[in-house]
């Protein structure tokens, strides 16, 4: 009967020694380490805050001048700046055409731009006073037949910010199709930055 009572014992004592974690310090000093459940770890982990896109009013759009001129094409800086209060995002592309004047209004010219690939499609965050670039290519019209592109001289470039339906009207002239069919506009996806003619893509 002793016998079974110190058995029973010597589990008791076990058990309770097993149930706590003891790492022995290089003193001599034992540290308790309490359990952490994986949940209780992962929920004290939460994912950043993404800010709200970037919407037309909160942006000033302008062209960065010179552009630079290559095998039948000129390129240019399109710069899109924040000028609102709050940090603002930008993802993919923009929408640009060419715009002239008929019968006093302004009027599209042609296609609208054409979309390259080029530049890996990342969100853009825009601070207060920060800009964003996207690289616009304008072919020469002169690579077209009359018959097809129709040259006419634009006014100014259209651009809508990327996912945004509201648009903006950037004044500069140059030779534009006005016949649908050639597109001879390009744009490729935002990027971080203020482009710097003959030296930003």
């Amino acid at each position: 009967m002793k016998n079974v009572l110190r058995a029973a014992s010597r589990r008791r004592k076990f058990q309770a020694l097993a149930a706590t974690a003891v790492i022995a310090g290089a003193g001599g000093a034992a540290a308790i380490v309490p359990a952490v459940t994986a949940s209780a770890s992962t929920a004290s982990l939460k994912a950043p805050a993404v800010a709200a896109k970037c919407a037309s009013s909160a942006l000033r759009v302008w062209l960065g001048v010179p552009g630079d001129g290559a095998a039948g094409s000129s390129y240019y800086q399109l710069e899109l700046s924040n000028i609102s209060a709050r940090t603002c995002t930008l993802y993919g592309y923009p929408g640009v055409s060419a715009v002239g004047l008929r019968g006093g209004h302004l009027v599209q010219l042609g296609s609208a731009a054409g979309r390259e690939a080029g530049d890996p499609e990342r969100v853009v965050t825009l601070t207060r006073g920060a800009t964003a670039h996207v690289l616009l290519q304008i072919a020469d019209t002169g690579v077209y037949s009359p018959s097809v592109c129709k040259p006419e001289n634009a006014l100014a470039l259209k651009v809508y910010p990327p996912n945004d339906t509201a648009a903006q009207t950037v004044p500069f002239t140059f030779s534009a199709c006005s016949k649908t069919g050639p597109v001879y506009l390009h744009v490729r996806t935002t990027v971080a930055g203020t482009g710097i003619p003959g030296y930003s893509s």
